[in-house]
């Protein structure tokens, strides 16, 4: 897992020059309003203020000047400081607010006045035009004595006057509930059905007895007709359902619609073109997340930005990036690359697995009988590399190829030939954030053998997928991989530290034996030697059972080596048993797809989701792709694309968990610069990228304070606050990548 925290304040400087405070009056639970003085009578006292914010009292408000240039939100504002919080109990934060001229942005949170910074509650509101007050309610997820109100006032280019009054936090109230908005009870893939493919619905009903459907045209004519088959009661959701099947209708058409029970379903399609397009948009979300270059607008309407991490100030850059303190005597250029999630860290042990699912993609479109790589090829993506006749998806992996070769230690250094595990900022920046806003310190961490074998994977698969187009490349590829294989055998037992977690993920990872097996399996497939054949062989992964009810992930990585052994032509002696054990692999995840009454490959025990559970099943369905690949039955076939029912809709929150596709999508990922939500200046992120979805251990704050006692699927919230549930990373879209062209072929 990966552990986030948003920021509450990145720049400790607002606490520095403060209004004149009064003392601190004692706080508990038994107080109920744990404001002091927010009715401004007389005084602003124990109120402060940024230095560069003038504040006082006019007509029994709090009225400050705030000044224009800022960048950043807290880089100006107001608050209270000592303020109790009561884990588990409920408080209703409520305020009135105004601004001159109106329009302007308040980010009024509740949070930790002391480092890390964590944000309990917070909301934007743009005063003046959403109304002048504003009431909200939220549950404390801490006991704390440190805890804060603020009114965060800056990133304005303009100067402007924020007036507030009837400002409390009330304890003691009693929480309001959080109940989704879950729409029509007939639950379906709400982007489209593939004519020939499976066509299935979940119906949510207190009916025990089966029922009868229909489905209809967008005019309204009946097409088809059925019932319904009871399933019980979903473990996963706690609902009571019933399936519908109705994959006999083959007729193309859009705007279709399923009734039953009264209920009519969100509109879908059946028709192969959305695929198409969500291939293509699924695999475009990359150049948006580059850093190091100047996203381009007349590329990507409405995502323009400066380039990220280049050394104009703010930025410390990333082209001569120190070790943390005692971890090396050197710097290195390790510009480039993709950030990683909704952060601006970047990491080898994510990367690594990302660029090898965004490569896999292209290299099953060579070998696979449904496979056509020009789908993805020159042109296809509208970057900056188009036109340059190579594929437009190797292209775009490249600029993250480019970043873990510059992650490794060079020669005349200790541990020559490793990488290091991460890069990212000092401390945990807060959102919102542009790249190219992010002032703080850049740092490597210290090298890992995990880190080390994701570069050698990665690179050695590289080497043979970029020989046509550029044998230079190739050539510098595959010479870092064999370093890195030297390297990761004379250190096999350094590993990432779980508690590294401060300014980015940690991704600890204490067992590599999957690692150094997908290594060795992607030399062996790219050189032929007998050394890594060997290796391959002798592996325990290499007879192991690696698809469980979680499937591969970053952590998890022997898969991919099986994988890319059992579909990529090689000679490897007793070849047809690994392919045996991906159809193996596929059959149990057939069985609980079948078994699922929401029609999933993933029921992880006890229904306790995985962080990132969509992707997750998506990796799930791409081991039943790969057995229709290997066999040819249909099957598999079927059973992969109805995987990507639930990831389009026909889930338990009746949400499509990628956006800008269905009628209802997730639209506010945690992330600092796709940050609409507490931003109208910035957008939602890029139409094709995938939420993360339900995650039973609801790790942030504001998840905990709405889905407590959640069960499975609807342990998800679509805001931007929520990063354990909702953020969006590189490898989640990877696994989203995959499939999408796999079902766009078989259109």
């Amino acid at each position: 897992m990966k552990r986030r925290r948003t920021a509450l304040l990145s720049l400790t400087a607002l606490l520095a020059t403060a209004l004149t405070a009064l003392p601190s009056a004692p706080a508990g639970a038994e107080e109920t309003e744990q404001v002091r003085n927010g009715t401004f009578d007389t005084t602003t006292d124990p109120w402060w203020a940024t230095s560069n914010v003038t504040a006082g009292l006019s007509d029994g408000r709090l009225c400050a000047d705030v000044p224009g240039g800022t960048t950043n939100r807290w880089d100006a504002g107001v608050g209270q400081n000592d303020i109790t919080l009561v884990k588990g109990e409920s408080y209703r934060f409520s305020f009135s607010a105004t601004g001159t001229p109106a329009g302007h942005v308040v980010r009024a949170i509740v949070g930790l006045s002391v480092s890390p910074y964590d944000t309990y509650h917070e909301v934007s509101p743009q005063l003046s035009v959403s109304g002048d007050t504003y009431s909200y309610t939220f549950t404390s997820p801490v006991d704390t004595a440190q805890a804060q109100v603020g009114f965060q006032l800056g990133g304005s280019a303009d100067a402007w006057r924020f007036c507030m009054d009837d400002v409390s936090l009330l304890g003691g109230v009693a929480p309001e509930p959080y109940e989704p908005d879950t729409g029509p009870r007939v639950r379906v893939n709400q982007v489209a059905y593939l004519p020939s493919g499976p066509k299935n619905a979940t119906l949510v009903t207190d009916a025990t007895a089966k029922l009868p459907w229909q489905l209809k045209s967008s005019g309204g004519t009946v097409v088809a007709r059925g019932t319904t088959v009871p399933r019980g009661v979903d473990a996963s959701s706690g609902q009571n359902v019933h399936s519908i099947d109705f994959g006999a209708y083959r007729t193309k058409g859009t705007g279709l619609t399923l009734v039953a029970d009264g209920e009519t379903s969100r509109p879908f399609d059946i028709d192969a073109s959305a695929y198409e397009r969500l291939r293509v948009d699924s695999a475009k979300y990359y150049y948006t997340q580059r850093s190091g270059i100047a996203i381009r607008e007349d590329l990507r309407p409405g995502y323009g930005r400066p380039a990220g991490h280049v050394g104009v100030a703010p930025n410390k850059g990333d082209t001569a990036v120190p070790c943390q303190p005692g971890v090396c005597d050197y710097t290195l250029d390790v510009s480039g690359g993709w950030y990683d999630a909704g952060d601006h860290g970047k990491y080898v042990v994510n990367g690594g697995i990302s660029t090898w699912e965004v490569l896999s993609t292209h290299e099953r479109a060579l070998h696979a009988r449904t496979g056509d790589a020009g789908k993805l090829g020159d042109g296809t993506l509208a970057i900056p590399e188009s036109g340059n006749k190579a594929p437009d998806i190797l292209d775009e992996a490249r600029w993250e190829l480019e970043f873990l070769l510059r992650m490794q230690v060079p020669d005349d250094k200790p541990l020559a030939g490793m990488a290091h595990h991460k890069m990212h900022d000092e401390q945990w920046t807060g959102l919102p954030l542009l790249p190219s806003d992010d002032p703080q310190k850049r740092e490597l961490h210290p090298p890992s053998t995990a880190a080390t074998l994701n570069l050698a994977a990665t690179a050695a698969q590289a080497a043979r997928l970029y020989r046509p187009y550029d044998k230079a490349f190739a050539d510098r590829a595959l010479a870092a991989a064999r370093k890195a294989w030297s390297a990761a055998l004379a250190h096999p037992d350094r590993y990432a530290s779980e508690s590294d977690g401060i300014g980015g993920g940690a991704y600890p990872d204490s067992d590599v034996t999957d690692d150094f097996y997908w290594a060795a399996a992607e030399l062996y497939l790219t050189t032929g030697e007998k050394r890594f054949q060997e290796y391959v062989l002798k592996s325990p992964v290499h007879t192991a059972d690696l698809f469980g009810p979680l499937g591969f992930d970053w952590a998890r990585t022997g898969a991919a080596g099986r994988l890319d052994l059992a579909t990529v032509p090689n000679k490897l002696p007793g070849r047809d048993k690994v392919r045996q054990s991906v159809v193996k692999g596929a059959d149990r995840y057939l069985a609980t797809l079948k078994a699922h009454p929401y029609g999933m490959p993933y029921a992880p025990d006890g229904n306790k989701y995985d962080w990132g559970s969509s992707h997750q099943i998506l990796n799930n369905a791409v081991i039943l792709a790969t057995a229709y690949d290997i066999t040819g039955a249909s099957k598999y076939r079927d059973g992969a694309l109805q995987s990507m029912d639930y990831i389009l809709g026909r889930n338990a929150l009746n949400i499509s968990y990628v956006t800008g596709y269905g009628e209802v999508s997730a639209q506010n990922q945690h992330s600092r610069w796709y940050a609409r939500q507490l931003d109208p200046n910035q957008p939602n992120p890029p139409k094709g990228t995938l939420s993360g979805g339900p995650n039973s251990s609801i790790q942030d704050p504001y998840a905990q304070s709405k889905l407590q006692g959640c069960v499975g699927q609807f342990c998800y919230i679509d805001d931007i606050q929520s990063w354990s549930t909702n953020e969006h990373t590189i490898n989640w879209n990877a696994a989203l990548t995959r499939m999408a062209a796999f079902v766009a072929d078989q259109g």
